[in-house]
């Protein structure tokens, strides 16, 4: 009969009432859930909603995960320290500021774990409990119990605490007053400083029934010093619970012996007590004169944490959190007023040279230099924020375009001013981007990522200029958006292919290896250049992925050449700095070596100089663990870089790429065949080898050969092709030819304006 039954009376079904469970749980929470995927919220309760300052759940749902952070780099430390401990399946525990809606922040206990270890696209669920009440408490209580500990040390009289009459604790003053060295008197039983038994036991006898009843006894008690010599003392004391004296006592002694022998000359009494008087007024105005103190250093330090909140500490400039409230005064006043404002976001250019040829400390007070400018240029109502590293930005309140083209131009012509640092006289020139409210944006967020945007326009137009946003940008970025959620998905889509070029030794024209080169072929944006999606790739993340798909993509290959009699001596992958920063790229490449049955001295990994010389130290760490698996190391686009020689020595680097550049126009001048002569020799005497890119006509092979050069790759040598078309080429170019044979391997000898190294 269970077919008659109406819907709303059909049994409810197990997922259903699952749900309603789950949602039951979340509802009821006392802390804050939230499922994270994607770094965005895609499901949180009430109490979480709440604690973040939304009214409902729903508010938060497609929230970026990093706006619960007080600053991206804050968000990014989390990440660091959370993601290898929930990648092991473990559960990551964590106090953490955090910052609500309304940009205030406060202290969260974190809990996170990933969903499906195996899996983390799978997302994460995160609880959290505002805790910042009881960190106020612990401040407060931590602060009364050093005031105490300062009372306790630094009192002018003697402190003890007693426990059925034995010594638990008693300060310096009480020591020094009996005679007796730091902690000697621990754990005695007070008789030790009493003349006789029968002292000892008169002043318990009198004590007990005052201190049982919660009285304070107070009286005149007469100790004993180490050496013997009697101590007359004004003592008072009181049980710590009167309800329980087993808990024990506090006495307070103080060293009356003076004022009783003065007493006995009278007419020394007078004077006698009148200093005593002044000594208590002066310990009064000390301690008076003390509280004062605390309480302005208490007022200092309030302004100081104020300080650090909103300023940067090095130049002393406001800091994002400051300028996000400066920022959200000055759009409404804008929006009211129906007056203009503009952001300016600048970056310095090079900026990292200075840190890593001169060091941190001239790169620290050359951006306070810089600071000290900038806000000199400005009006006073104007707001210079540094965001960190070399990033500023500009709120200029008031400021219509021209408005701003003219502090621009300020700044520009202010850098060409140089700067003394030390014995170093520096120049160094902005990159600006220039936002206007409300065109290119109606909030800051907007605004100041408009500006971003027009700042990289000024870098790839030449750095030391400005650029205003126009759209024609913010497509770019659309396109830029674009290819990163296209990226997502393109290697479970196979639309990632390779494509291999040879590498020709000069002197005999064998084929001595090839480089995979990465293709994307996407069925609606068409080609995409590795020039606009590796980028992205590097960005997002992502690039580790793709890197481990090309490696063994590529080796996979080199194994099934191998088997088919055709043993390339080596395969050339490209590292990205994203992937040679990885802690474990020297075990991942061990285990696709192992995987593919590839000798690891068949396999050379090519590094740009930026990416060897970013940091050198950690750099030529993992070149070391690399080399001593058997991986050779090869310095792509040689000659472009930063290079500093004596680190370059340093380095396990088999072979120099000589950067197409300077190949392309051998042909054309004397200046890159000098180049490339003196590369040539540098590499000969650093015992390398040397690989020219680019290789397009005769006349650059052959100019190559006579300077010792010993290999080419470009299109003089053979196109990038798939593995496929390269069968029958492989077979026939397997022999060595002689010197004399100086056909091309490709017959296309015409330069293609489509280069590839």
């Amino acid at each position: 009969m269970s077919h008659l039954l109406s819907p709303a009376h059909r049994p409810t079904t197990s997922l259903e009432r699952a749900l309603r469970e789950q949602q039951t749980l979340l509802d009821s929470a006392g802390a804050g859930i939230a499922f994270i995927r994607k770094r965005q919220v895609v499901r949180c309760n009430l109490r979480y909603a709440e604690i973040f300052g939304y009214s409902t759940p729903e508010q938060l749902i497609g929230q970026r995960s990093e706006g619960f952070y007080p600053d991206l780099q804050a968000y990014r430390e989390l990440t660091r320290a959370a993601y290898p401990v929930v990648a092991a399946g473990d559960t990551f525990r964590t106090e953490r500021s955090m910052r609500r809606r309304d940009g205030s922040q406060f202290w969260g206990r974190l809990t996170g774990t990933l969903i499906n270890p195996q899996d983390s696209l799978e997302g994460s669920i995160w609880l959290i409990d505002d805790i910042d009440e009881q960190k106020a408490a612990q401040t407060q209580l931590h602060t009364a119990l050093w005031e105490k500990e300062v009372l306790f040390d630094s009192a002018m009289v003697g402190i003890v605490y007693l426990q059925n009459r034995t010594l638990t604790r008693c300060n310096r003053h009480f020591e020094q007053m009996l005679g007796y060295g730091p902690g000697e008197l621990q754990g005695s039983p007070s008789r030790r400083w009493y003349t006789s038994d029968a002292d000892w036991e008169e002043v318990g006898h009198r004590s007990a029934p005052v201190l049982s009843q919660g009285q304070s006894f107070q009286g005149e008690v007469t100790l004993a010093r180490r050496d013997g010599t009697p101590v007359v003392c004004d003592v008072r004391s009181k049980a710590i619970d009167p309800a329980n004296l087993a808990l024990g006592s506090i006495w307070i002694c103080m060293d009356i012996t003076e004022r009783r022998q003065a007493q006995a000359a009278l007419i020394k009494v007078h004077a006698e007590l009148e200093s005593l008087v002044a000594q208590r007024t002066q310990q009064l105005r000390e301690t008076v004169d003390s509280l004062h103190r605390e309480m302005n250093d208490r007022k200092a330090d309030q302004e100081r944490i104020y300080w650090l909140a909103h300023y940067d500490p090095l130049t002393g400039l406001p800091n994002r959190t400051l300028l996000a409230e400066r920022s959200i005064q000055a759009i409404e006043v804008a929006r009211q007023t129906q007056t203009p404002l503009s952001v300016i976001f600048l970056d310095l250019d090079h900026f990292k040279h200075v840190n890593d040829s001169l060091g941190h400390q001239v790169g620290d007070t050359l951006l306070v230099a810089i600071a000290r400018r900038l806000r000199a240029v400005v009006r006073d109502k104007d707001t210079v924020c540094r965001l960190g590293g070399d990033e500023f930005i500009l709120l200029l309140p008031g400021a219509n375009a021209k408005g701003a083209e003219r502090v621009a131009g300020k700044l520009l012509e202010a850098s060409r001013q140089h700067y003394q640092i030390d014995h170093h006289e520096l120049t160094i020139a902005p990159s600006m981007g220039i936002a206007v409210f409300p065109e290119d944006g109606d909030d800051f967020d907007s605004l100041s990522q408009s500006a971003d945007v027009a700042m990289y326009r000024a870098k790839l137009d030449g750095r030391n200029t400005y650029r205003f946003f126009t759209r024609e940008m913010q497509a770019h970025s659309v396109r830029a958006l674009q290819l990163e959620n296209a990226l997502r998905r393109a290697l479970e889509r196979q639309q990632f292919t390779l494509h291999y070029q040879p590498k020709v030794c000069i002197a005999t024209r064998q084929v001595l290896g090839m480089e995979a080169l990465l293709r994307w072929q996407h069925p609606e944006l068409g080609a995409v250049s590795p020039g606009e999606f590796i980028p992205i790739a590097e960005d997002s993340g992502q690039i580790l992925a793709i890197g481990e798909w090309v490696l063994r993509t590529a080796l996979t290959q080199m194994r099934d050449w191998h088997a088919q009699g055709l043993a390339l001596p080596s395969m050339s992958v490209n590292l990205s700095a994203v992937q040679f920063r990885e802690p474990r790229l020297p075990e991942l490449i061990t285990r696709i070596l192992e995987e593919t049955g590839v000798p690891p001295g068949a396999l050379e990994l090519e590094l740009t100089e930026g990416v060897a010389m970013e940091d050198p130290r950690s750099a030529i760490a993992t070149m070391r663990e690399l080399h001593a698996r058997g991986v050779r190391l090869s310095i792509d686009d040689f000659g472009t870089g930063y290079s500093s020689l004596s680190q370059l020595k340093q380095f396990p680097v088999s072979t120099l790429k000589i950067d197409q550049s300077f190949v392309r126009d051998l042909d054309n001048g004397p200046s890159d065949k000098a180049i490339v002569s003196a590369i040539i020799r540098m590499a000969q005497a650093l015992g390398m080898q040397t690989v020219a890119e680019g290789v397009e006509t005769r006349g650059q092979f052959d100019f190559l050969h006579a300077q010792g050069c010993h290999q080419a790759q470009g299109y003089y040598c053979g196109h990038p092709q798939p593995a496929p078309q390269l069968q029958t080429l492989l077979q026939a170019l397997h022999k060595p030819q002689t010197p004399q044979s100086r056909t091309p391997i490709d017959a296309t000898e015409a330069p293609c304006r489509d280069r590839e190294r």
